[in-house]
């Protein structure tokens, strides 16, 4: 089949439903060659190319039929338009004429081999006409508004079957759409065709007893689908927009579907058996995001996990009956290839380089990202099968970016969030990814975007403004939550929701915060706090200063510039000498990362090293473990550490930097943090001590200051820290999330 069709009120007309079914129709069936025949300029019609939901053309027909490209490369389809092309006159002196002679007005959009004007009721065309006439040219007017002037005999019907000719296609297999007098040499092709619902009224008193065209009830996309079901050779078509409609949908449900990668346990083996285990991370987002359903809330877990070799799909099932007894996995089976594919190679050396700004990094590789789509498709599938009915749908990280590209045309009914756990670069380091229109057209089909920042939300913008035009509807000030001219990521004002094609998108600022719930819960068990106040004990003895830095293994933490800065600390200022230990806990990467192998040999060389250099039989400068550590153990080392030295290149938030001032403000230390600039929580955290990862004396300068800063200060300081962590917690996080969503408009 050959859709050739109309784009403004015809194939992007009609309900947002009946769009989206076209739309899944198309893509569904390879056999369907989809033309678009519009009035359009092409440049205007290149964005819709970058929309994701919507269907690539594989011809377009543009400039009311004196312009066809192939849809793919955009290269003009020979020799269609040079015949085309040999009988336009200049375009200048048609202009001139018709300015020089009527009331009309020049439509100031691209134009090439037409030239095209409005006009309104009280025009006298015969000048115009006149005009056309002296330069072999015909005129073609549309809803009492539109006026083009055109090469004789060259329209948007006369191209059409050209091109029908061009690629031998059997007439019975063409299908005409549109909406307006403009479309009406699409029918003088004798192809079936249809007159969309609510289209021009001539238009539907010149077909009215064409034999070929149908005049379809339902406006735009509805009515394509409705000739569908009216031709026979189409019907098979119009009989399979419906395969994803819930035959039993749940109405009125506030379900909450988490989409992440990862699934909230790991696997392990024991006794030969693979067994589930909570994840050993001491920080991250899967203990945050638990966290929302500890309090009886509905929900489903969509994430991925190896897939044993001939095993059966793992059916839904309880994470957690005690503590989260209405959240239900959905588990998403993958080879083990396919998972180090999607997340460990392609995601990692793509989107995470160039997402934290080591473009240097950043490795593209096209048979990968065609690997990506697939593993988001499979996610948007899954999400579509499992979600209740209105259900809200939180869409997490940049793995999975291209997710909603795919859900909305399965489920319009969804409400769809998408948060960013990881910065959001500046768009100069943004659009050097080669698939960054697509990424963006697909973010553009949330109803809610949120980020960490204020500043990722603006770099986000600014990303939008070279991709495409849209409109500012309401910005607010930051002032209330963020630091704004006083650090490196602030900024005094920020967009809140924007308009584009016609539909609202909000954007948000939110933190992630820490779970004081479980961190109190921690404290509060006997063995932990007495092995919390013995150690205290030991180290007020031994006047140590305990130096605490808990990241995961990661070029853009900082790991190697910390350490070598710690030993430069120590040759600058001797009289530190068995008074200050570094505990530097460094979780590994998730296995089959190789592209972490360099920087782990060369921390372990800087920690030998330092630790060479320095050492005595009683005094180890820093202990360093290499592994992860279960979050009971993390609490204590909070609890006993003097200061938390957190201070990565890059980072779109850095919990363990909340997790340590929650842990020091409730049980009211005196404890000290220092924190790079380039992490995002730097902006929440006004009384912190800041510090340039990138500048080694900045390092030096900021550690020695906290060294010496009398314990009254630190007090006072934690405690402020501490209130603003306990406002802005998890539950806080998790309940702004949802309310944003809710007020999004579809």
């Amino acid at each position: 089949m050959l859709l050739a069709t109309d784009l403004d009120g015809t194939f992007l007309g009609g309900s947002m439903k009946s769009r989206l079914r076209l739309y899944r129709l198309i893509k569904q069936f390879s056999d369907i060659q989809l033309v678009f025949v519009t009035g359009r300029g092409l440049e205007s019609v290149i964005p819709l190319l970058n929309d994701p939901l919507i269907p690539k053309p594989n011809y377009i027909i543009a400039d009311v039929g004196a312009t066809v490209v192939d849809g793919l490369t955009l290269e003009t389809i020979e020799p269609i338009q040079g015949n085309i092309e040999s009988r336009w006159p200049s375009p200048y002196a048609i202009r001139s004429s018709v300015l020089e002679k009527t009331d009309v007005v020049y439509q100031e959009v691209p134009q090439q081999r037409r030239c095209s004007f409005y006009y309104d009721t009280d025009t006298d065309l015969s000048h115009i006409y006149g005009i056309a006439e002296s330069f072999d040219c015909d005129v073609i007017t549309s809803v009492n508004k539109y006026l083009d002037i055109l090469p004789k005999d060259v329209n948007k019907g006369s191209t059409l079957k050209a091109l029908v000719e061009h690629l031998d296609i059997n007439e019975e297999n063409v299908l005409v759409a549109g909406d307006t007098l403009n479309d009406l040499s699409l029918y003088y092709t004798e192809y079936k065709g249809v007159v969309v619902g609510e289209a021009e009224s001539a238009l539907l008193e010149h077909t009215a007893k064409y034999k070929n065209v149908y005049q379809a009830i339902e406006p735009g996309a509805g009515g394509i689908i409705e000739s569908m079901a009216h031709f026979k050779p189409f019907r098979k078509y119009a009989d399979s927009v419906d395969q994803y409609k819930s035959s039993k949908p749940n109405k009125g449900s506030n379900q909450l579907v988490v989409v992440y990668h990862r699934l909230p346990f790991e696997q392990e083996l024991v006794d030969g058996k693979t067994v589930r285990v909570a994840p050993k991370s001491p920080n991250g987002i899967i203990p945050s995001l638990l966290g929302l359903f500890e309090k009886e809330r509905s929900g489903v877990w969509v994430g991925e996990e190896v897939k044993q070799k001939d095993a059966p799909d793992v059916p839904n099932q309880l994470i957690d009956e005690e503590k989260y007894p209405n959240l239900v996995a959905a588990t998403i089976g993958l080879s083990k290839e396919d998972i180090d594919q999607f997340y460990r190679v392609f995601s990692k050396e793509a989107f995470w380089p160039t997402i934290f700004s080591f473009v240097d990094k950043a490795k593209f590789n096209h048979d990968d990202w065609e690997h990506y789509l697939k593993i988001n498709r499979i996610f948007a599938e899954r999400i579509a099968k499992e979600a209740d009915q209105d259900a809200l749908v939180w869409i997490h990280e940049y793995n999975l970016w291209m997710v909603p590209a795919y859900l909305k045309p399965l489920r319009p009914d969804l409400k769809i969030g998408f948060f960013h756990h990881t910065s959001f670069p500046a768009a100069d380091i943004f659009n050097i990814i080669p698939w960054r229109r697509e990424l963006i057209g697909s973010l553009l089909l949330c109803d809610f975007i949120s980020f960490h920042i204020p500043r990722y939300v603006e770099n986000f913008i600014d990303v939008l403004r070279s991709h495409t035009p849209f409109k500012v509807v309401k910005r607010i000030n930051t002032a209330k939550q963020f630091l704004t001219y006083s650090c490196a990521l602030g900024v005094s004002q920020m967009t809140k929701v924007i308009e584009i094609d016609g539909r609202r998108v909000r954007l948000g600022a939110q933190p992630v915060g820490v779970n004081m719930e479980k961190i109190r819960s921690i404290l509060k068990q006997a063995d932990i706090k007495k092995e919390i106040s013995a150690t205290l004990e030991r180290k007020t003895a031994n006047k140590m200063t305990t130096i605490l830095s808990v990241e995961r293994l990661d070029y853009v933490k900082g790991p190697l510039e910390k350490i070598h800065a710690f030993g430069e600390f120590l040759d600058e200022n001797p009289e530190y000498f068995g008074k200050v230990e570094l505990i530097n806990i460094c979780t590994p990467p998730s296995q089959g990362m190789k592209i972490y192998d360099d920087i782990r040999d060369e921390v372990n060389r800087a920690v030998g090293e330092v630790n060479g250099r320095f050492a005595t039989m009683d005094w180890t400068p820093i202990q360093y473990f290499y592994r992860s550590l279960p979050f009971e153990d993390v609490v204590k080392l909070y609890a006993i550490s003097d200061i938390a030295w957190i201070t990565p290149l890059r980072d779109g938030l850095n919990l363990v930097a909340k997790e340590y001032v929650a842990v020091q403000g409730a049980i009211k230390g005196a404890g000290a943090l220092v924190l790079s600039e380039f992490a995002g929580a730097s902006v929440e955290l006004p009384y912190t001590v800041l510090t340039n990862p990138y500048d080694m004396k900045s390092m030096k300068d900021s550690l020695l200051k906290t060294l010496l800063m009398p314990e009254e200060e630190r007090a006072s300081r934690i405690k402020r820290l501490y209130d603003q962590v306990k406002y802005y917690d998890i539950h806080y996080w998790g309940k702004d999330f949802v309310k944003e969503l809710e007020k999004s408009v579809k």
